[in-house]
């Protein structure tokens, strides 16, 4: 079953410009991984701290290599998550 992810970052005050490239060096290579469906990264226009990314996996193992990739592990837990004030991740299931 296909697994969607709508995931909400909001970076520390000064941060925002370092997670927009760390955002823009993950979307290839995330696409780049097998049953990786679409990886979006988008920056809020009124409000340049917060970004919303919309992901779709294959099925729960290609969700599950995504999260173990060393590039997730670098450019995402690594650099981008210390920057952020918050992250909220919600799971989705298509319904059609």
């Amino acid at each position: 079953m296909t697994v969607v992810l709508a995931v909400t970052w909001v970076a520390r005050e000064g941060e925002s410009d370092a997670v927009a490239e760390l955002l823009r060096r993950m979307a290839p290579l995330s696409r780049a991984e097998p049953g990786c469906l679409q990886y979006d990264a988008h920056r809020d226009r009124d409000e340049p701290n917060t970004f919303f990314l919309f992901e779709r996996y294959a099925d729960q193992e290609a969700f599950d290599a995504h999260s173990a990739s060393e590039h997730f592990r670098e450019l995402v837990l690594g650099e981008a998550v210390p920057r952020l004030a918050s992250r909220q991740r919600t799971v989705l299931t298509p319904l059609v």
